[in-house]
């Protein structure tokens, strides 16, 4: 079974830092794109950040030049580095990977609070 869980929400101050890691199990993910999505309270779901397997990077415009992503595939397969956290960040998020070109797997996602 495929599974993938997410780590190291929480809760942080405006202008603070977490890292999310998110750990797979069942099958490797080296040569997949990974990516990082959240939902905020009421909101739909949205695309934050995305790496394919040779490191090429994707963000929201709303994260850029805040948010890292980045993969280590002998550990876990994703991270997502945040700084510069705003109240507007607070979501759950959920790390994915694809299946060719469907985001086909999904952990079931950390929170994320920043207090103002």
């Amino acid at each position: 079974q495929v599974r993938l869980v997410e780590s190291g929400g929480g809760l942080v101050q405006a202008g603070g830092s977490l890292r999310l890691s998110c750990a797979a199990s069942g099958r490797t993910f080296s040569r997949d794109t990974m990516g990082w999505f959240r939902q905020a309270p009421g909101k739909e779901r949205e695309f934050v950040a995305r790496i394919n397997w040779s490191g090429g990077t994707g963000y929201a415009d709303s994260v850029k030049g805040r948010f890292t992503i980045s993969r280590d595939n002998a550990k876990n397969p994703v991270y997502l580095q945040m700084n510069s956290l705003k109240p507007e960040d607070t979501a759950v998020y959920y790390c994915a990977a694809t299946a060719g070109s469907v985001w086909l797997y999904w952990g079931q996602g950390t929170q994320v609070t920043v207090s103002s």
